[in-house]
């Protein structure tokens, strides 16, 4: 069997060195530039390889094409791939195929990150052999050639999922949905919430799929689809017979057994970081992990980096680096959470937000915005008329002198772009690392 993979990141790679490693035929093709440790890692496994271009007459070839979930599905050689028949997949579908370990998947708008590291935090904390992969870490095809691992715990996007056909978790979440990456989805947000809901549509009725009660977009098709798999919400607004849920100061949840804790014992903070351990605490009961283990972890697991995190206070001004929001909805919740004057940092590359529904917090606990982009224009325009204090930056040490220079003691400087990161920096852990190191500096100067 003839294999090929697009893209030479860690998905490609790892999807290539398990290709070879299982004794298939494996070449990878990357349109760009290839990392030189990416490069050392293919050369030492013996993996057919190039950079720079797409040998389009070899690709066509393929009996299975792995692709990179970076690479745009609208892009010229994917029309070409899908034009042809040929079996085209994504790294997790792929990787699937060699083990019998049991996935949990999750997928959503938002909290995907923290979520999957607190479930994998947990099943870890109660001693099980579990991975950690899918947008985390090492890939899940490297870990599946080199580990023997009986449970993976895996982040999986929209653009992972646009790309499955017989992908199976055993237990899947689906934690919210709100309008991202519709620049990818035609700007439908239909096309978009039903590419996440694909994470449920291989499973039977011996898997599981836990949903939020709470969000509408989930409700309207959960009444439209026949997904197999036995489902179990949670909700942060009301009770359930099963599933999980707030009563009064504790979080419940009801499989067989009962699970309860008190909400000031949880580690994470916010309310949309209850909904995430409500998720993650179904998803451990399903496991028959004990609820003292469940509490244990609970009350231990650390914030995930570039996630609302603490990054230093300075002269009574408090630093958040909330990096890992690029969509509206991620820093609606970031908002939610602050409770003093804030100087919000935002901006990057749009990719069709609406900024109308964080537009009431923002009038209410934000004193100033600095844009951070090369073009700052649409939040501008949008905001110009509802605050008065509006900066355009063009560098994270800008943005971080200017944040500082409007902030007093007591005010919070938040960075929670609602955008992607791409046009200033590498990715969002880059623009993260960006702004913790110009804070600190600065806390220096």
């Amino acid at each position: 069997m003839k294999i090929v993979v697009l893209g030479g990141g860690e998905s490609g790679v790892g999807a290539a060195y398990l290709a070879k490693k299982k004794g298939l035929n494996v070449f990878l093709s990357d349109k760009g530039a290839i990392k030189d440790d990416y490069k050392k890692q293919l050369i030492e496994a013996g993996i057919e390889f190039e950079e720079g271009q797409h040998d389009e007459a070899r690709i066509l070839e393929a009996d299975w094409v792995i692709k990179s979930p970076g690479i745009p599905k609208k892009a010229d050689i994917i029309f070409k791939i899908n034009q042809k028949g040929i079996r085209l997949s994504s790294e997790i579908e792929f990787a699937a195929e060699f083990t019998q370990a049991k996935i949990i998947a999750i997928t959503g708008s938002n909290g995907k990150t923290t979520t999957t590291s607190l479930i994998y935090h947990i099943l870890k904390n109660d001693h099980l052999k579990v991975g950690l992969a899918g947008n985390i870490g090492k890939s899940f095809a490297r870990q599946v050639a080199d580990e023997n691992f009986d449970y993976y715990v895996l982040e999986v996007s929209s653009f992972q999922l646009d790309d499955i056909q017989s992908f199976r978790p055993y237990i899947s979440l689906l934690l919210n949905l709100s309008q991202d990456h519709l620049d990818q989805y035609n700007y439908n947000y239909e096309d978009y919430a039903l590419a996440k809901f694909r994470i449920a549509e291989n499973q039977e009725n011996d898997n599981f799929f836990i949903y939020n009660k709470d969000d509408e977009m989930s409700m309207n098709l959960l009444e439209q689809l026949a997904i197999r798999a036995k489902k179990i919400p949670f909700s942060t607004k009301g009770n359930l017979n099963e599933g999980g849920f707030i009563n009064n100061d504790k979080i419940v949840v009801k499989i067989e057994d009962e699970f309860s804790m008190k909400i000031a014992e949880l580690s994470l903070v916010g309310n949309h970081n209850i909904a995430n351990s409500l998720a993650a605490s179904i998803a451990s009961k399903i496991l028959k992990i004990s609820n003292e283990s469940i509490r244990n972890s609970l009350m231990t697991f650390q914030a995930v980096e570039h996630r609302l995190e603490p990054v230093a206070q300075i002269n009574g001004v408090t630093f958040i680096n909330d990096s890992k929001a690029t969509n509206v909805n991620a820093t609606y919740f970031a908002l939610e959470s602050m409770n003093q004057p804030t100087i919000w940092i935002v901006g990057g590359v749009d990719k069709g937000n609406d900024y109308s529904e964080i537009e009431n917090l923002v009038k209410r606990k934000v004193k100033a915005i600095v844009c951070l982009g090369l073009d700052n224009q649409k939040i501008i325009d949008f905001f110009k008329d509802k605050k008065e204090s509006i900066y355009s930056t063009s560098s994270m040490e800008e943005a971080v002198r200017v944040s500082k220079s409007l902030a007093e003691k007591g005010d919070t400087v938040l960075l929670s772009p609602c955008c992607a990161s791409f046009d200033l920096f590498d990715n969002y852990e880059d623009r993260g690392h960006q702004f913790k190191n110009q804070v600190l500096k600065k806390a220096i100067d």
